[in-house]
This record gives structure tokens, sequence and C-alpha cells, in this order.
């Protein structure tokens, strides 16, 4: 397996030093939150293409981008508005231009805040929005070399697709090999199903995996165990990142890289 580590990790750090941690802590990629590098909308891609050289520089893969709308004003996946939409589409393209640049693959759509759908809005509607959004999406993502990777997040974050079911259900009637799945260990641990069976369902829809626990560390330091989580990726033929992206900024991230890369080890150890 191929483990990599989002880069707000290492919060203390300019993006050359975090990559020189990355490396030092035995990850062989890099994920991205774009927020962390300046302006998005002011980013060229030139200046993109300068920090995927940083990336290789350092031994690494750039692997794309998360938090994909965090830190942003006015951009919304469900949002009815007619300007929302159009400034979250071309948001979302320019993003594509980026992280294909810095030699990205994958572009988490996480982002709960930013497609929760308000109580006046019809969901059906919404729905549509969503679907129709991702197939004008689509083509320029395959121009770029970029796979968009849905994720579904718990009742807790947002109350649109919450499940793996939903999310595959979605993908779908988006029916493109440039929209897929993205599985993460915190979502799954709200589904009703046990985390391994969410898991083996979906792999065939899945392009990204994040390690995590519900606890907001990493994989292996809460109560949820990440051993049969690694089998069921094994088993079902996973061959893309295993991704750590933590939460909790009261832990040092020394301590959260070395113990995540511990228990992604042991877990795939066979």
């Amino acid at each position: 397996m191929k483990f990599a580590i989002c880069n707000e990790t290492f919060r203390d750090h300019d993006f050359a030093g975090t990559c020189a941690e990355a490396e030092r802590h035995g990850y062989s990629g890099l994920e991205v939150a774009p927020f962390t590098l300046g302006n998005v909308p002011k980013l060229t891609e030139r200046y993109a293409a300068s920090l995927g050289g940083v990336v290789r520089d350092h031994g690494l893969e750039m692997v794309g981008f998360h938090w994909l709308l965090a830190r942003t004003e006015g951009l919304h996946l469900t949002d009815p508005d007619p300007a929302s939409q159009t400034r979250t589409f071309d948001h979302a393209r320019h993003l594509a231009c980026l992280c294909a640049a810095m030699g990205g693959g994958v572009m988490v759509w996480g982002s709960p805040d930013q497609r929760t759908i308000e109580s006046s809005w019809n969901r059906s509607e919404a729905e549509k929005r969503v679907i129709d959004f991702f197939q004008r999406l689509s083509p320029h993502l395959a121009e770029v070399g970029v796979v968009v990777a849905i994720e579904f997040l718990g009742p807790n974050e947002t109350n649109f697709l919450n499940t793996a079911s939903e999310a595959i259900e979605l993908l779908g009637k988006i029916d493109s090999p440039n929209v897929r799945l993205h599985l993460d260990v915190k979502a799954m641990s709200s589904d009703s199903r046990p985390i391994p069976e969410v898991v083996a369902d979906s792999l065939p829809w899945a392009a990204h995996v994040h390690a995590n626990d519900p606890n907001l560390a990493g994989p292996g330091m809460g109560d949820v165990r990440f051993q049969p989580i690694a089998d069921a990726l094994v088993k079902g033929g996973y061959k893309g990142w295993i991704s750590v992206e933590v939460f909790d900024t009261n832990l040092e991230p020394d301590l959260l890289a070395s113990e995540s890369m511990r228990n992604l080890r042991a877990a795939f150890a066979g």
C-alpha cells in the first residue's frame, strides 16, 4: 500500500518543511488542502507546478487535494442560487487545473457545510443540481487527468450523502469515470454497518481512502480497530493511496505522523 499524509498536519512548517516532515516519517505521498497554499482563486498553474516540484524534490508523490471548499465564501454544491452554482463550478474547474499542475490525480469532495440542503430547498431538485454539476465538470476532469472522489459524511456533519449506499446511488446517476467514491474511516464509523463491510461493498467505486479515527486522531489511535479495515482493502484489491487525515490540533504533529505510520505499517504488514 502507498501511504500519504495531509499537509495541514504539519501546521508549524512552510510547504518545503512540510514535505521534509512527511518524508522523514516515511510517507511516500502528500495530500494538500488548497487553502494552505494561499489565496486559491489567485493561484496560477505555474505556481502550482513549482510546488509540485518541491513535493518531488523531497522524494514524495503529489496525491491531490481535499478540503476543497474550506475557508471560502459564496460557494455551495446544492444551493439553488445560479450565481452560487456558477462560482462553485468555476472554483472546481480551477482546483482541478491546480491539482493537475502540481502532479495530483484526485480531489476529495467533502465540504459538509457547503453541501447541506436547507429546509426551504427541494431535496430532489438539489440532487439533480449535483448530478448536473458533476456531469458538466467531468469532461474537464478527464482533460486534466483528475478524479473527484465524493465523500459521504455522518449526519452530525451534513444532511446530504450520509452513507456509502447513498453516495454510490448518486454516482450511478452521474455515471462518470472521473467522479468516484471516497472512503473515510471517521465517516464510515457513523454507518449502521460494520466498517469492513462498507469497505468491501464500496471498493468497486472507491478512488481514495482516508485513514483516521472518530476521535479525530490517526488510524489506530482510537477505538476503531484498523486491522479489519486494512484486511478488507487488501482482500478487495485496493491499489490506491491510504492517506492520513487527522483533525485533533491538540496533539503534536510529530506524534500524529509517527503513530499513524506505525499503525498503518502494522496493519498492512501481511
